[in-house]
């Protein structure tokens, strides 16, 4: 039965500020769900009679995101300190029933509901005006002390900055976490001020309020610090997801699912597996995946809103979204089921099988490097390797029907809309663009043609340069015309010029006045045959450029590593 006579107050109006985020910190994915989904769950689960959340930054998309039939949410236009949540929720609290009033963060994840219903419990018994609830912790840097007076009465909280040496010894904090006396807490609620450092109205100024009235405050201890301690930032924020992946890993592996190695494996807080399932290492199980009994899900797969049903085998690295697998079949290694697959029972779906918004029929099997989308395959289907649907003209999705017990051979491109009936074979390397009767073969390849010759005729009309080699005395004169590009041209040309350097003639001139076009190959052989030049103690020269060529060399910067002459005279004169 739900406790009564209390009320439950969330703060969740903040910025992320030390998340460095412009949203809002609630709507930060943990475990995947929102942060603030936690200890909205918990405080339902607690029984309150009256649940309300003060929400301010990025108000709708919190108020979309967490909206709870059991919640009333409260808007904190401007975010003047968690005092200021409190004032701006006054009217809500004046017409709630309850006697006490429990104020929670709403970044304290690991938070239990029997916790909050512990506090209560003690502050009733206590009937004390303002109950904390506190732990203790190792290293209290940063956090808030508790100073205790006669009878375990809290003096004060009082922040870090402002310790004494002997306070910051105190290994005491408060969580943020109080339970208030209704009639107390809106009796001097009005006497909070912002005059402090923070220029801020502060819940904890309430505690110095009540001393000063002489009113009762105690603290009441939680034993898992863990439990009450928030998420401040993105480091807090993985190390608090790593704990509750473990909490999750842990109670799957108590009501039977075999777990590998929970550390290297991520299940969302929402995700259901059944007994005698195997879970491999760097799985990741997301949203509200569902997996039934004696399945097996292989290493680094990823499966996001997903329902396998049982016996299912998913092999290595697929990836299964918003689809379904139905008894016995099998997915992967290395497939993709995307948004609306089905797989029904018995199918085989192999490496490299891309599966979008269709159904495959039971005992089917498409093993190797397909695609299938928007279609609809029969019972006991074979679709061969290389198969794909054609599904899109560029602007309209069309569907793809194959009917019971068809072969689809490898290499098929069915271009949809089209209907295979059933029964038909489709015979490999086929377009099919018409509708396949039952029991019919369809060939849809072009006749196939052998040209003999094609490619030594290929060869021999390959654009290619020609040389023509005079001798001047010890001067060799190298008439080039043609195309000097990559390929034949370059090394007919290197052919030709660089037997007669190594045989010791290394006074060369370059006639280049027929050359018509020079590609960046052609540009790095005259480079080459320069430098062998160069190493054989010669000197290599070009005369007669076309102003095309010349432009080539200049856009090049090739220009000044070449000596270029206006004609041959002038290059010959050159080497005297």
């Amino acid at each position: 039965m739900a406790n009564k006579g209390f009320s439950i107050l969330i703060l969740a109006a903040g910025k992320a500020t030390r998340f460095k985020s412009e949203h809002s910190k609630m709507l930060h994915r943990l475990a995947g769900r929102p942060l603030g989904a936690y200890a909205l769950e918990a405080a339902i689960a607690a029984g309150p009679e009256r649940t309300f959340m003060v929400i301010g930054h990025e108000s709708e998309e919190v108020r979309e995101m967490l909206s709870w039939p059991e919640v009333t949410f409260i808007e904190q236009k401007e975010q003047l300190g968690t005092g200021h949540a409190l004032l701006v929720s006054r009217g809500e609290l004046e017409r709630s029933p309850s006697s006490s009033v429990v104020v929670l963060v709403g970044d304290a994840p690991l938070l239990q509901a029997e916790t909050l219903r512990a506090l209560v419990e003690a502050h009733d018994r206590t009937k004390a005006a303002a109950t904390i609830l506190s732990t203790r912790v190792e290293n209290p840097l940063g956090y808030g002390r508790i100073v205790r007076g006669a009878g375990g009465r809290v003096r004060a909280i009082v922040e870090e900055k402002v310790c004494t040496p002997a306070q910051k010894k105190i290994r005491d904090i408060s969580s943020g976490i109080l339970c208030f006396s209704r009639k107390e807490l809106l009796k001097y609620l009005p006497e909070i001020t912002d005059r402090n450092a923070q220029k801020e109205y502060l819940l904890t100024e309430l505690i110095e309020i009540f001393n000063r009235r002489k009113l009762k405050v105690m603290a009441f201890d939680v034993d898992d610090s863990r439990e009450v301690l928030g998420v401040n930032d993105r480091v807090e924020l993985a190390r608090v997801e790593k704990m509750l992946r473990l909490r999750k890993a842990e109670a799957l592996m108590r009501e039977g699912v075999t777990i590998v190695d929970p550390a290297c494996t991520y299940i969302d807080a929402g995700v259901v597996v059944g007994r005698d399932t195997v879970i491999e290492p760097g799985v990741s199980l997301l949203g509200a995946t569902r997996i039934g009994e004696a399945c097996t899900v292989k290493s680094w797969c990823t499966l996001t809103d997903a329902v396998l049903r049982d016996n299912v085998t998913v092999r290595q690295g697929s990836v299964v979204t918003a689809s379904q697998v139905a008894n016995g079949a099998s997915v992967g290694p290395f497939a993709h089921l995307r948004e609306g697959a089905l797989v029904e029972e018995g199918a085989h779906i192999g490496n490299f099988v891309e599966v979008k918004k269709s159904r495959v029929g039971r005992g089917t099997k498409s093993m190797h490097l397909t695609y299938i989308g928007d279609a609809s395959i029969g019972e006991k289907v074979n679709v061969g390797a290389g198969t794909v649907t054609c599904n899109y003209d560029g602007e309209t999705k069309h569907p793809t029907s194959i009917g019971d017990g068809v072969f689809i051979g490898s290499g098929s491109m069915l271009v949809a809309p089209v209907r295979i009936g059933k029964g038909a074979y489709v015979a490999a390397g086929s377009t099919i663009t018409e509708d396949v009767p039952p029991e019919a073969l369809a060939l849809g390849r072009a006749r196939q043609v052998n040209k003999e010759g094609w490619a030594r005729s290929r060869e021999m009309i390959k654009p290619s340069v020609h040389v023509v080699v005079r001798g001047l005395a010890d001067i060799t004169i190298f008439d080039i015309s043609g195309r000097l590009t990559v390929g034949a041209p370059v090394t007919q040309l290197k052919e030709d010029v660089r037997p007669i350097i190594e045989a010791g003639r290394t006074k060369i001139i370059l006639n280049l006045s027929r050359v018509t076009y020079v590609d960046s190959a052609g540009l790095g052989a005259l480079v080459g045959l320069l430098k062998s030049t160069r190493e054989a103690g010669g000197q290599l020269k070009l005369c007669q450029l076309t102003s095309k060529v010349s432009a080539l060399l200049e856009t090049a910067a090739l220009d000044k590593t070449f000596e270029v002459y206006p004609d041959e005279a002038a290059a010959h004169s050159s080497f005297a």
